[in-house]
């Protein structure tokens, strides 16, 4: 039995096939820190003070409402996205991605159990319009250099998803190389 990587999709895979930029991964660390620090500080800031775990009516907390079980799960998506910047690379991207994608449902859901019993996890609409704005900016550091239509050819995601017009690429400027050495006069010939 040979076990293969998630999917998601039927071309989209989980696992870390896609090269790794340096360059980009900094973003990705960047980005999964930063948005893991301000989760982490908002869920110690809610068990400070909290009444009931999974009440309906949350304590405040940075203008957000909360109550135990959402600074609690708050804490645990920080720390996920702490180990995503300690990791990096493709893992960061990818979990930044994924987690603000979870960001933006998370809204959706949250926004139609308002007013509800089924608002276990306290949240009012300043809690929704902060899981869109959250969760989109979270997905932007996650596609960073990953997604666009105008990569460059030196990206290393557009040299994994175009091997032909990078090896044209390639192609076309060792010839215009070759073409301005031809012009230029050698120097090591002596005049005569």
């Amino acid at each position: 039995m040979t076990l293969r990587p998630f999917t998601l999709a039927p071309h989209v895979t989980l696992a870390e096939h896609l090269p790794v930029d340096h360059r980009l991964s900094q973003v990705y660390r960047f980005g999964a820190g930063l948005m893991g620090l301000a989760l982490i500080v908002f869920g110690v800031l809610g068990l400070i003070d909290w009444e009931s775990f999974f009440g309906a009516e949350g304590n405040p907390a940075l203008g957000l409402s909360t109550n135990g079980a959402l600074s609690v799960l708050s804490i645990a998506v920080g720390l996920l996205l702490g180990y995503g910047a300690v990791r990096g690379g493709n893992f960061a991207s990818v979990l930044n991605t994924v987690l603000g994608v979870a960001f933006v449902l998370s809204g959706f859901v949250n926004l139609a159990l308002l007013e509800t019993r089924f608002n276990v996890l306290a949240f009012g609409i300043s809690n929704v319009i902060f899981s869109f704005v959250y969760g989109l900016v979270l997905a932007v550091f996650g596609m960073y250099g990953r997604v666009s239509s105008k990569l460059p050819y030196d990206n290393p995601y557009h040299r994994a998803r175009h091997p032909d017009r990078v090896a044209y690429e390639e192609r076309r400027r060792a010839e215009l190389r070759r073409q301005r050495l031809a012009v230029l006069p050698r120097r090591d010939v002596p005049p005569r």
